[in-house]
């Protein structure tokens, strides 16, 4: 008759062994349970937060001159929600000194936005989505702490403004910014260039630029535009075509408008001196 023998020491190891296994999963099915109702409720809550955001920015939404403006000033919002991107129909936005550290990448879905004014904020770099803007007029970041300028702003084909002024760290502009065949307004001033960008000099269509108290210390020979480089510390010997003060324009223009008075008057008192003279031969005349 065959015996068989159990070993009660192994059967106990192996009982325990599975009671930890199945207390370990349901310990991690705990856990994973908790962290599911967790991202739920911080979902709930994030959404609700957009909400009340969403609100608060349509408070702020304005209609001027048939534009729809977001319009903030002087409050504390350093990001903007996710939620602003539900308003991509607006056609400008004018933040200022609400301490905005960052342009949200979700930029690029204002398709309609032709004036983008961040100035006065803490704004630290441009992003790549700004080319996505074809219908952008003017960017306006001035007082910022911009370094850099992406080549992705080529792509705005409308643009006629930029305003970069006082950024302090602004040294180069991005070659491709030749393209912008419309922009005819450029201020740079108060930044830390020391030549003038060559993508400024083949801009078709620029007529003001400034680049006042920046380090300028040499002008290309190519530069044959009125621009301001005050504050610069030019020690060249620098030759410039020359250009009319806006008192000596005035002052000229005033010359033209005494000189076409006196030309009228003194055509008028020649008529009268003809005239007095026809009367005096007539009068001679019948006379004899």
């Amino acid at each position: 008759m065959a015996t068989t023998t159990v070993c009660i020491g192994s059967f106990t190891s192996v009982k325990a062994l599975w009671e930890k296994r199945i207390q370990k999963q349901k310990e991690e099915l705990s856990t994973e349970r908790e962290h599911r109702q967790k991202a739920s409720l911080s979902k709930l809550a994030h959404a609700w937060e957009d909400r009340i955001s969403l609100a608060k920015l349509k408070t702020k939404v304005i209609k001027e001159d048939g534009r729809l403006i977001l319009k903030i000033e002087k409050e504390e919002w350093k990001t903007l929600p996710s939620s602003v991107a539900k308003l991509d129909h607006l056609q400008e936005w004018q933040l200022h000194r609400i301490n905005l550290t960052k342009i949200p990448t979700f930029i690029g879905k204002f398709r309609n936005l032709l004036v983008l004014d961040l100035s006065r904020n803490s704004i630290v770099e441009i992003p790549r989505e700004i080319g996505q803007l074809i219908k952008l007029q003017e960017l306006l970041v001035s007082y910022n702490k911009i370094k850099a300028v992406p080549k992705e702003l080529s792509s705005c084909e409308n643009l006629e403004k930029l305003d970069l002024a006082v950024n302090r760290d602004i040294c180069d502009l991005p070659q491709q910014l030749s393209n912008l065949k419309k922009l005819y307004h450029l201020d740079l001033s108060m930044n830390q260039f020391t030549t003038i960008p060559s993508a400024v000099l083949n801009m078709p269509a620029l007529e003001w630029l400034d680049m006042g108290s920046n380090k300028l210390q040499q002008l290309p020979e190519a530069i044959d535009r009125f621009v301001n480089f005050m504050d610069n510390p030019l020690e060249l010997q620098v030759s410039l075509p020359p250009c009319e003060s806006p008192e000596e324009e005035e002052e000229r223009e005033l010359f033209g408008i005494e000189f076409m008075h006196a030309y009228i008057q003194q055509s008028i008192e020649q008529r009268r001196t003809d005239a007095s003279t026809v009367d005096v031969m007539v009068t001679i005349n019948n006379e004899e």
